[in-house]
């Protein structure tokens, strides 16, 4: 424990450069130390509270960016499903959860505000890997079948998960059960959609309002991320399959079709990185350890600096 709180990065604000402006961030943090936790999904929200889920027994963690130990969140029936991974809030604080094949929302306090449960797709039953939340739905992806279902939002209520794009015939001839979909972004007025592939090594743009299905051009690259953040015209990306495993960034033009990796950042600070979250200058990766379930205790978060701060767009 002395060590990692030892371990920490710096924060400066350069709006305000007088004595004490800087502090000391941990560039390390503690999901759980009980075995077989195997952290899979992040979120770290405008307020510096942080979310993580757990593939293994779809409990989840909660706490702040300041302190390098998270607790039990304590979300009624988030456990019921046995697995989750993709984990994001909204503007409002509400907590966006997925797993095996449910959808759950949770108050900040913990209290189940909606379960949304996915038919099955074409190949069989759901295993729900990740989502987005735009201002009218909440898109999900499909680890065992190769679509995207969609809940409509409007306020407090939330629609039924219904498929809404098989990408399939975007890639004709390719084996359906080998898409593996993963994670999933979308531009902040919810026009455009970036999903990763694992199977196809490739992440692929859907047009919300035709479900138009392309591939995104990043050249010969590589690309088969797990989990995604799209920050302005910027895609940072986690890969573990396909190419070393790190923190990608790829710089994308406007309209979101292609682009190319600008950045790198691998090496050993990072144990099966699974997902990300982006917050000010910092990047804070998942370490799953599913490679090799249980995995070693502790399960951790690592904070990088992200290389691209400051830049437009």
């Amino acid at each position: 424990m002395t060590a990692l709180a030892a371990a920490t990065l710096l924060l400066c604000s350069a709006a305000a450069p007088a004595a004490g402006a800087c502090r000391a961030l941990p560039d390390q943090y503690v999901v759980a130390r009980a075995p077989g936790v195997l952290p899979e999904g992040v979120d770290v929200r405008p307020d510096g509270t942080m979310y993580v889920s757990s593939d293994a027994t779809g409990a989840l963690y909660r706490g702040r960016v300041t302190t390098p130990e998270l607790r039990p969140f304590h979300a009624e029936g988030a456990t019921a499903r046995g697995s989750t991974r993709g984990i994001h809030s909204d503007r409002s604080g509400r907590v966006f959860s997925v797993g095996a094949g449910r959808l759950t929302v949770h108050a900040p306090d913990g209290h189940l505000l909606a379960t949304v449960d996915a038919p099955d797709g074409p190949l069989g039953p759901p295993d729900l890997n990740d989502l987005v939340i735009t201002p009218d739905a909440v898109y999900v992806t499909d680890w065992a079948n190769p679509v995207v279902l969609r809940a409509s939002l409007d306020g407090s209520h939330i629609g039924p998960l219904e498929p809404w794009a098989d990408v399939r015939a975007a890639f004709p001839g390719f084996p359906d059960r080998y898409w593996l979909l993963n994670g999933i972004v979308a531009d902040p007025a919810g026009r455009t959609l970036l999903v990763a592939s694992n199977g196809t090594e490739a992440v692929w743009r859907i047009d919300t309002s035709t479900r138009e299905v392309s591939r995104l051009d990043l050249g010969d690259t590589s690309f088969g991320a797990d989990g995604m953040v799209l920050h302005g015209h910027h895609l940072y990306a986690v890969l573990n399959y396909g190419a070393p495993h790190g923190l990608y960034i790829a710089r994308l033009d406007a309209q979101l079709r292609g682009g190319s990796v600008v950045h790198r950042i691998t090496g050993d600070r990072f144990d099966l990185p699974t997902t990300l979250a982006r917050r000010g200058c910092r990047l804070y990766v998942v370490n799953s350890q599913n490679d090799d379930p249980p995995g070693v205790p502790p399960y951790t978060v690592t904070a990088v600096h992200d290389p691209l701060c400051g830049a437009d767009g």
